[in-house]
C-alpha cells in the first residue's frame, strides 16, 4: 500500500489488499472508495474482501467501480456523495489511483479553485490534464467546444503582453489577436521605487488599460484557470474555451505574499512595507520621512523575483534621504538578503559598496525573511549559511520594506507548460516553448536564465513578435534574445548605476562609455531613468515601437 495525500482529508492508492487495511486504519484512515470493478485484473480481491476487512478495523467502505478511462458524470456525483457521507479521512483507490485522483477532482469542481485542483492531484503523481475542462465546468463533461478562435491569443495583459501584441500588430495588421487580462488598471511598476522615494506620484504609474490596448486586438477581461495546449485552447474562468493557432503566455509572476507568517496581516501598517504594491509604496515614503532614530530592514527573498536590484534600491534612496537630513547617524540600515552577494553581476558591486559603506549600512547575507509580528515589530530570518545548520534569528525593526517572496502563477505552475519548478520552458533565445511548437513565452513567467525586468520584456516582445510571424510564413526563427536586462540600481536621488546585462553576466551598455559607464553612478543614467524611461515605456514599448530594442537577428552558420 502506497497512499498519496491529495488533501488533508483524502489520499489515494493503487490498490489495496485485504491486510493493507489495518495499517490503513493504523495511518488514520477512518473509510476507503474501492473505484475499481471486481475481475478487472487476475491478482486482484473482491470488494467484499476489503470490506469485511474494513468493518473489522471498524471503518466504512464504499464501492464505486469505474471502468479505465470511461469516467461518468453520474461516477463523479457518486464520488461526491459518498465524501460527503463518510467519515474522513478517506483512502479511495483502484489499479494505479489515476481513477481515484480523477473522481476527487471531479468532485470538488466548483468548490476549490481549477488551479488548487490540478495542483494537490499534480502534488500526489496524477496529471489530470485529459479532464481538466470537465473540471472547469463543475465536474461535469461541456457540451460546447471552443466559445472563441483567434490567430493568436496572449495571456497577460502586462509589458510583455501588451507590447508583443503591438509589435505583432505593427508587422501583420490583418492578424485575428486576443488578449486575455482581467485588470482594470495597467501599472508601470518600474516607477514603485521611485513613488517610495517620494520622486513620482503613484498616479503617474497608472493608466486604464482599455486605453493601451492596441487598436484592432480583442481584449478577454477574463482570468486563465487552466491550458490545455493538445487541443490549442485556453481555459477561462468560468468555463469558457478560448481557441488560438498561436500562443503568447506572459502572465507575470506571482507575488507570495502568504508565505511569510504574519505579513499579510501588517501591510501597510506597524512600519512594514513594500515597494512591490502600487498602494503601499506612498506609505515607503512616509516611513522613510518618519523615521528619526531606530532600525530600518531591507529584506530581498530567494531568487528569482522580479527586479532583483529593488529591495537595495529601497535601501539606497532611504538612506540617502537620511543622509540628507541628518538622521542617518540615528538610523541602523540592515540589508537582509537571502542570497550570498549583494548583486549577481560582479562589475557592479564595487560601485555598490560606495553607497553600502558611506549609508553605514550591514549586509546579513543568507537570511530569509519567514514571520514578522508587526504590532511587536519583530521579524525572523532563516539564517542558512554554507556548511552551516541553519537557525532562526529574531530582529527588532522600526520600519522594514519587504521584497515578498516570488512564484510562477498558480494556473502556470500545474500546467503542461511548465518546467519542474513551474515557469513556462521556453528555449532561450527564441523564446518558443520546447515541447510545444506553436507556444511562445516571454516576461517574468518563462524560464530562461535572464533578469526578471521591464527592460528585459522591452527586448524580448520584437523577438517574439518576428520569430511568430516567420513561423505563420512557413519559415523557422529569424530572431534571438541575448539575455539582455537592464537594472537602474538608483543609488541616491540624482545618482544611478545603470547594470545592463545578458546570459552569463556580459555586460551588455546600451550608449557609449563616454556618456554613461554603468558601472560608476551616473546623474544622465538618473535623467534617463527619471525623464526618458517612462515615455518610451507608455509612448514607445506599449505602442510597438521598438526604440532601443532592435531584434537580434539569426545568422546561419
Amino acid at each position: 500500500m502506497d497512499p498519496k495525500a491529495v488533501s488533508a482529508d483524502f489520499s489515494v492508492s493503487p490498490q489495496i489488499m485485504p491486510q493493507d487495511v489495518a495499517e490503513a486504519r493504523r495511518l488514520g484512515f477512518r473509510s476507503l472508495i474501492c473505484n475499481r470493478p471486481d475481475g478487472e485484473g487476475a491478482d486482484q480481491p473482491t470488494f467484499q474482501e476489503v470490506e469485511a476487512a474494513a468493518r473489522s478495523a471498524g471503518m466504512e467502505a464504499r464501492y464505486i467501480p469505474v471502468s479505465g478511462g470511461l469516467v461518468s458524470d453520474a461516477d463523479a456525483a457518486a464520488f461526491r456523495d459518498a465524501l460527503r457521507t463518510l467519515p474522513g479521512p478517506t483512502l479511495a483507490y483502484c489499479r494505479t489511483g489515476t481513477r481515484s485522483a480523477t473522481l476527487w477532482s471531479l468532485a470538488k469542481a466548483g468548490t476549490m479553485p481549477l488551479p488548487e485542483i490540478l495542483g494537490a492531484t499534480k502534488s500526489a503523481g496524477y496529471d489530470m490534464a485529459g479532464v481538466v475542462r470537465r473540471i472547469a465546468n463543475g465536474g461535469t463533461t461541456p457540451t460546447e467546444s471552443n466559445d472563441a478562435s483567434y490567430d493568436i491569443v496572449i495571456v497577460g495583459a502586462g509589458a510583455a503582453g501588451i507590447a508583443v501584441a503591438a509589435s505583432l500588430v505593427s508587422r501583420q495588421p490583418d492578424l485575428e489577436i486576443a488578449i486575455i487580462d482581467p485588470a482594470d488598471i495597467h501599472y508601470y511598476q518600474p516607477g514603485w521605487t521611485m513613488v517610495g522615494a517620494g520622486v513620482f506620484q503613484p498616479r503617474e504609474t497608472a493608466r486604464t488599460m482599455a486605453s493601451l490596448i492596441p487598436r484592432g486586438v480583442h481584449w478577454i477581461k477574463s482570468a486563465v484557470a487552466a491550458f490545455e495546449p493538445k487541443a490549442n485552447s485556453v481555459i477561462l474562468d468560468g468555463c469558457r474555451v478560448v481557441g488560438y493557432r498561436r500562443l503568447v503566455v506572459c502572465p507575470g509572476l506571482k507575488l507570495d505574499w502568504s508565505k511569510v507568517e504574519g505579513l499579510v496581516d501588517t501591510l501597510g501598517r506597524n512600519g512594514v512595507t513594500s515597494n512591490y504594491r502600487y498602494d503601499l509604496a506612498p506609505y515607503t515614503w512616509e516611513l522613510v520621512q518618519g523615521l528619526k532614530s531606530g532600525r530600518a530592514l531591507f529584506t530581498q527573498p530567494p531568487m528569482p523575483i522580479k527586479c532583483a536590484g529593488a529591495p537595495q534600491k529601497a535601501m539606497y534612496l532611504s538612506g540617502d534621504t537620511w543622509f540628507r537630513n541628518g538622521a542617518l547617524k540615528n538610523i541602523d540600515i540592515q540589508f537582509m538578503n537571502a542570497g550570498g552577494v549583494l548583486f549577481g553581476v560582479k562589475d557592479y558591486v564595487p560601485a555598490l559598496m560606495d553607497y553600502v559603506r558611506k549609508y553605514d549600512a550591514t549586509l546579513n547575507f543568507h537570511h530569509n525573511l519567514v514571520a514578522v509580528d508587526g504590532p511587536a515589530r519583530k521579524a525572523w530570518f532563516d539564517v542558512a549559511k554554507p556548511d552551516t545548520p541553519k537557525e532562526r534569528v529574531e530582529v527588532d525593526f522600526d520600519m522594514m520594506h519587504v521584497c515578498p517572496p516570488q512564484s510562477p502563477p498558480d494556473f502556470v505552475r500545474v500546467s503542461p507548460l511548465a518546467d519542474a519548478s513551474g515557469w513556462v520552458d521556453v528555449d532561450q533565445a527564441t523564446l518558443r516553448h520546447r515541447t510545444f511548437e506553436n507556444i511562445w513565452s516571454l516576461g517574468d513567467v518563462m524560464n530562461a536564465p535572464n533578469a526578471k525586468t521591464a527592460a528585459a520584456a522591452r527586448v524580448q516582445a520584437p523577438v517574439v513578435a518576428e520569430n511568430i510571424v516567420a513561423d505563420i510564413r512557413g519559415g523557422s526563427a529569424v530572431s534571438h534574445y541575448s539575455g539582455y536586462g537592464s537594472c537602474p540600481l538608483t543609488v541616491e536621488k540624482g545618482r544611478i548605476v545603470l547594470a545592463e546585462f545578458g546570459y552569463g553576466g556580459k555586460l551588455m551598455p546600451s550608449f557609449p562609455r563616454l556618456l554613461i559607464d554603468g558601472t560608476k553612478p551616473s546623474r544622465a543614467a538618473w535623467f534617463l531613468k527619471e525623464r526618458l524611461l517612462p515615455p518610451v515605456y507608455w509612448r514607445g514599448m506599449l505602442r510597438g515601437h521598438e526604440w532601443m530594442a532592435k531584434p537580434e537577428k539569426v545568422t546561419a552558420g
